[in-house]
Formats: structure tokens, C-alpha cells, sequence
């Protein structure tokens, strides 16, 4: 091992708010000036899930076969399956490290449930389901954190209208997690350290209205209109006395897996689906409905889609879903319909959006796993997907599943200091780029099949 790394990931921290404000993060703001940093292109899908494990394999969601949390099953209408640790099969960086001679300390990167082995110590992710299951690698290492710390805590429930008790639970998980990070730290043995701090992401979507002026349920002089930056006040503070422990000659590379900003409503693309004529229903409901609790008449359906940030569409393919009706020799062309008619959707007043459509097949070089014949961004992701049915129209200004107030964006950040080598640049980055750099900074020969380069050179 070349020298120590530790990555600070802060999940969906945008460049507007860490380098624009850098001025109240003094911690960060070092890093910075010494450094190189920049803006760090996410993966397609820009999603927690992938996006984790995108960086730290340096593969693609295609070479991956995750393109998101939830996933069909084969080409089944209503059964799926939910992405795991169990579900990555490429090796990790520290997998790499491990073999290389080095021990980690991985706490709460995603998707890292149910533990595997590694050389070194692991806490699993916010995917955990409770404290009960076995969420640590190796197994005593959950009695030790008890024992000293009590109960872990891996996740809040972010979509709720309590807003004190959401940013108290915040708070919470986010100082119980750095308590016991302190004591892995400077108890553990580690050449590579690396956690994933959620709290950053749960913030945001539960108080991203309260901040932006240009939201549009914005209110000016509300009395959370501070609370972001706040936490990340906090988070610099933890992350300073974290660098402290780390040693002098320890790397520092902060690193998000996309970006966030303000959530501008959420489309009904099945609802847009059943006026477009691609997909019928039975009884079309008036009330807010998922697409699983609607019967769906599939002899007359060539089209459907799931929600989230991005919209998965599928087609019914004849022979290759159960009651498919879109001949395989006409694929092509119903699916050219159908980007054509999605590219020409406008937003509520009419105004142009700036969608994006993704043709799995074209933008991979290898895809693996359930794919959807389509990926959709409205709006440069200002407008997530709605999945449900029951509405008026398609347009709406609050989110389907429970209160969101902010989007991802395509664009992460990364910090990369180096004490031994300080320096202070400014430039672009690939997510898969941060797999390489940490190898290389390791010591550690870069594999072959690796997309990304790394950000330092040794030569």
C-alpha cells in the first residue's frame, strides 16, 4: 500500500451547495483549495442505486444490470425484485485492496445488505431492514458497536409532513453514525475508509422548498429556511474532526453520487400513456392508485412505465411478455413512436422541457439484467415520474408517494486532497473515474476492464 484514503461520500450533495457556500464549510473549504475538485458526472440512471456501486467498481449500471432500486422479474407484468449487495458481482475496490494486502472500513455505502466478506470491517446500508438482521462483516463487530454504542440506525423515513420530528431523526442517525465511524477510525486497522453519510440526501428532499427561492412552494421567511446549510454545518464539523483522526499523510476524497435540486412537480406517465392510446385500463381509477392495484387490459396495451426520479418504460412485446401484441419485427418502430411523442411533451404552461430519452441497447456497451426498453428525464430531471393513476391531468405540483421536495441531478461533486501534494484545480469528472483514483493512489494496478482513469498520476 502506496498510502491511506479516506472517502467521505455525501449522498446527492450538489456543487451549488458545497462550493458555493464553501465559505461556512471551513473543513471542506480547505479541501478545496487545496485540491482537485469539481463537478462529478453520475451514472444513467443518476440513482442512489446504482450510483454507489457504479463508483466504487468502476462498471456501468449496464455492466451491472442495476438500473435502479426495484427491477422486473425476467418479463413478468407485476413480480420484481430489489436490489442487494447480493446483486453486485463485480469485485469492489475493496476487494481490490483486500487482495492487494490492505484492509478497509466500509460503513453504510449502498448497497452494501447483506454483508459479504471483505479484509477489514463493514456496516451495511440504508437498505438494512432493522437492527435484528445480521448488518455487519465481520458478525461481532454489530455486538462491539452495541455494546458500545446501542442501536445503529440506517435510515429516517424522509416523505413526511412532521418536519421536527424528520429533522431531529436526521440529526439523529447522522451523529450516531459519526460516533462510531471516530471510534472504527482510530481503533481499526484500515489502508482504505469510506462511508456514505444518507442524512445528506433525506435532508434534502424533506426541506429543499424551505431553502430555494426558485421552488415553486417556496414561502420566504419560513422557519426552516436555513436548515440545509445547517446540517451541512454540522457535517463539516464531523468530517474535520474525522479527517483529524485519519492521520496527516491520509488522502481525502469527497465524493457524492449525484446531485440534487429543486423538484419542479411529477409527470403521470401512465396517465400521458392511456391519452397517447399506448395503454388501456379496465377501470380507470379516480383516486390516486398504483399501476399494481389497476387491471390492465393487455390485449390493447403496447406500453407502461414505473415512476421515481426517471421513468422506466416497458413495451409488450409479442413473445416476449406473457400477453405481448407488439410484433418483435415492429419493435423498433413503436418505440421510435413513442421517444417521438415523449420528446414533444411540454410542461404544464406550455413551455419547453428539456427531456432526455436513453435507448438501453444504444448507451451501454454491455447491459445486463432487466433493463426497460426506455429511460426517460423530464425535464433534465426537474420533473420526476409518477407512476400512479387517478388524476385529472398529468401534471402535478406535489410528489405521488408522499411529500419530496427536490430532484437529482445529473452532476455530483468530488474533493480530492492530498496533503503530501497540495495543489488547487478545478475540472470535471467522470463517477466512474473515483474506482481508478483510489486504486491508483493505493498502489494498487488498475484492471483492465475498468471505463474510468484515474484523477492522480504517478509517473
Amino acid at each position: 500500500m502506496k498510502r491511506k484514503v479516506l472517502v467521505c461520500g455525501l449522498d446527492s450533495a450538489p456543487a451549488e451547495i458545497v462550493f458555493e457556500h464553501k465559505k461556512l464549510l471551513p473543513n471542506l473549504s480547505k479541501l478545496i483549495d487545496g485540491g482537485l475538485y469539481g463537478e462529478l458526472r453520475s451514472c444513467d440512471p443518476p440513482i442512489t442505486i446504482p450510483a454507489w456501486m457504479v463508483m466504487m467498481t468502476g462498471k456501468d449500471p449496464g455492466k451491472l444490470g442495476l438500473y435502479g432500486f426495484r427491477h422486473r422479474k425476467g418479463y413478468s407484468y407485476n413480480e420484481m425484485w430489489i436490489a442487494t449487495y447480493q446483486s453486485i458481482r463485480e469485485k469492489t475496490v475493496w476487494d481490490y485492496i483486500g487482495e492487494g494486502g490492505g484492509q478497509s472500513c466500509v460503513i453504510s455505502v449502498p448497497p452494501t445488505y447483506p454483508p459479504k466478506p471483505l479484509k477489514g470491517n463493514l456496516i451495511s446500508c440504508f437498505i438494512t431492514p432493522d437492527g435484528e438482521k445480521e448488518y455487519t462483516y465481520p458478525s461481532q463487530l454489530k455486538e462491539e458497536i452495541e455494546s458500545l454504542f446501542s442501536t445503529y440506525i440506517f435510515d429516517v423515513e424522509f416523505r413526511r409532513e412532521d418536519k421536527e420530528i424528520l429533522l431531529e431523526e436526521i440529526y439523529r442517525m447522522t451523529k450516531k453514525r459519526f460516533e462510531i465511524m471516530k471510534y472504527l477510525i482510530s481503533q481499526k486497522p484500515w489502508d482504505f475508509f469510506m462511508f456514505v453519510e444518507i442524512g445528506v440526501d433525506r435532508i434534502q428532499h424533506g426541506f429543499w422548498k424551505y431553502m430555494d427561492p426558485k421552488h415553486h412552494l417556496y414561502q420566504p421567511g419560513n422557519p426552516y429556511e436555513s436548515v440545509i446549510l445547517d446540517y451541512y454545518r454540522y457535517l463539516d464539523r464531523e468530517i474535520g474532526e474525522l479527517i483529524d483522526l485519519a492521520g496527516q499523510d491520509t488522502v481525502i476524497l469527497v465524493v457524492s453520487d449525484h446531485g440534487a435540486k429543486r423538484m419542479k412537480g411529477a409527470f403521470c406517465i401512465n396517465e400521458w400513456l392511456i391519452d397517447q392510446g399506448f395503454l388501456k385500463v379496465k377501470n380507470k381509477p379516480n383516486k390516486p392508485t398504483s399501476l399494481e392495484k389497476v387491471e390492465i387490459d393487455w390485449s390493447e396495451t403496447k406500453a407502461w412505465a414505473w415512476g421515481g426520479y426517471y421513468a422506466r418504460v416497458f413495451l409488450n412485446v409479442e413473445g416476449r411478455e406473457p400477453q405481448g401484441i407488439i410484433p418483435a419485427f415492429n419493435y423498433e418502430k413503436v418505440r421510435e413512436e413513442l421517444i417521438h411523442r415523449l420528446l414533444a411533451i411540454k410542461g404544464p404552461k406550455g413551455e419547453q422541457w428539456a427531456t432526455k430519452v436513453i435507448i438501453p441497447q444504444k448507451h451501454f456497451e454491455v447491459l445486463n439484467g432487466e433493463y426497460p426498453d426506455l429511460m426517460v428525464y423530464f425535464d433534465d430531471l426537474f420533473w420526476r415520474s409518477a407512476g400512479t393513476l387517478g388524476y385529472e391531468n398529468p401534471y402535478l405540483f406535489e410528489n405521488d408517494t408522499g411529500p419530496d421536495d427536490a430532484v437529482h441531478a445529473q452532476e455530483g461533486i468530488y474533493i480530492l486532497y492530498d496533503p503530501l501534494y497540495p495543489r488547487k484545480e478545478k475540472k470535471k469528472a467522470d463517477i466512474l473515474d473515483i474506482a481508478p483514483t483510489i486504486l491508483s493512489l493505493l498502489g494498487i494496478s488498475l484492471p483492465p476492464e475498468m471505463k474510468g482513469k484515474s484523477l492522480v498520476d504517478f509517473s
